[in-house]
């Protein structure tokens, strides 16, 4: 494989970015001045450098960068930008061709450029991180950098000025930190089969890449595999951790308003909008090997259409999707009909109401070692389907506590967490779709 150099880049960009450049020079941002690459363009233009990123991507990253970094120190006259914010500029690769689940990570693609679909499970809060640290020799004054990489601090001893061990102080105004976040992300669950769990992993994400996401959102994350070793109480393990260092996150949120309709699929929907019997048709393919509740299943066509969201003068808003609760004896199909709804949905959650705790089912504060011991924000089962449909079983067997915590999502259609110095609003913009039994176990027809 050839090693791109910066004149491949460089004509790279002048045929490809010119623009894109020119709009992040105009529009410079702290939390954005980054060149964002499509893959495909660089697969066109060279598909041995296309697949150099994916085997080698520090080498790859690197030489980018450093192309970008001299294209536009070349106009610097034009542009206005300090020598600090043109060393700032990040490069970003998306719409990466080969997608990677979780579970089929394997050891032959660590340090290899990967591409991750989930759902964002947990945040930490955004954190600076020092990436060069610039120490101080407490005897002769002299500076030392050293670039900071991996997840420990690296300090010196040595002074070279004064050519032996001494003690160093951290420089904090020379040194250079950036925005710091982790991400964790969780499998889709709509796609585990059987007795699957959902798996996850852990996202390191910095620089203007850090407070872009919430829990709950459907993102793909493109970025560099990493392992790091294991210690038990001080012993270093044989097995390995695996997270990803992040390059760049794609918001993919697919729910019912971002299906994608082909031409065919337009054709074929409009043909059906003029037959008479259309409704009936709709209503017969929910659920058809369970026999009848046609008034059910026409209660749960209309759920899965929904209405239509409103946004009045004042600025307040009117919901637009539909909340159910189907209320039946035991052994009625009834949460076979949650999860027959709930596969339908791109965005369907199913939860069971014996176990549900409120923080389950919307959000909470939790301090754990994912966020190295600090608060996180970690996101409940309505949080997760927003855009979708949220089933909740066995709403009978919910404590007065957790039953109360849906009605700030079922109206407002947010989830409010104030705990810990984290205050955010997050969104639930799913529908409800409840299963009950009647107060004493089963209707008195008596």
């Amino acid at each position: 494989m050839i090693e791109p150099d910066e004149d491949f880049w460089i004509d790279f960009y002048q045929q490809y970015y010119s623009t894109d450049i020119s709009k992040i020079i105009e529009n410079y941002k702290k939390d954005d001045h980054s060149l964002i690459i499509d893959y495909r363009d660089l697969l066109i233009k060279s598909p041995e450098i296309a697949d150099r990123l994916i085997e080698l991507p520090h080498k790859v990253i690197y030489s980018a960068r450093k192309a970008l970094v001299n294209y536009v120190e070349n106009i610097k006259e034009t542009t206005g930008l300090t020598d600090d914010e043109i060393q700032k500029l990040n490069v970003r690769f998306n719409n990466i061709t080969r997608k990677i689940t979780i579970r089929d990570i394997r050891g032959t693609d660590i340090s290899k450029f990967v591409s991750i679909e989930g759902t964002v499970k947990k945040v930490t809060e955004v954190r600076p991180k020092i990436v060069t640290a610039v120490f101080r020799c407490k005897l002769c004054g002299s500076t030392s950098e050293i670039r900071q990489e991996g997840n420990k601090f690296v300090e010196i001893s040595y002074c070279e000025n004064c050519k032996k061990n001494v003690p160093f102080e951290l420089d904090h105004e020379k040194s250079r930190f950036v925005d710091a976040q982790k991400i964790r992300l969780e499998e889709y669950s709509e796609r585990l089969k059987g007795g699957e769990q959902p798996q996850t992993i852990d996202v390191s994400v910095d620089d203007d890449l850090a407070g872009k996401v919430l829990p709950g959102e459907r993102i793909i994350i493109n970025g560099i595999l990493k392992s790091y070793q294991k210690e038990v109480r001080g012993v270093k393990s044989l097995f390995f951790d695996i997270y990803v260092v992040c390059n760049s996150i794609e918001v993919k949120e697919r729910d019912f308003e971002e299906v994608n309709i082909s031409k065919e699929d337009e054709k074929t929907i409009l043909e059906l909008s003029r037959d008479p019997l259309i409704n009936e048709k709709i209503v017969k393919s929910i659920a058809p090997s369970i026999y009848g509740y046609e008034t059910i299943k026409n209660a749960l066509s209309l759920q899965l259409f929904s209405g239509i969201e409103k946004h009045l003068p004042d600025g307040s808003r009117i919901r637009g999707d539909i909340h159910i609760l189907l209320v039946g004896d035991p052994g009625v199909a009834k949460s076979q009909l949650l999860k027959y709804i709930t596969n339908l949905s791109p965005k369907g959650i199913y939860t069971s109401g014996k176990s549900v705790t409120s923080a389950g089912l919307t959000a909470t504060a939790v301090k754990d070692d994912f966020g190295d011991g600090r608060w996180t924000l970690e996101a409940g089962a309505l949080v997760l389907a927003d855009g979708g449909i949220a089933a909740v079983d066995e709403m009978d067997k919910m404590r007065t506590e957790e039953r109360t915590s849906l009605h700030e999502v079922m109206e407002q259609q947010t989830v409010s967490v104030a705990k810990a110095g984290i205050t955010a609003t997050l969104k639930a913009r799913c529908a409800l779709l409840g299963a009950a039994n009647p107060k004493l176990g089963r209707f008195d027809l008596y």
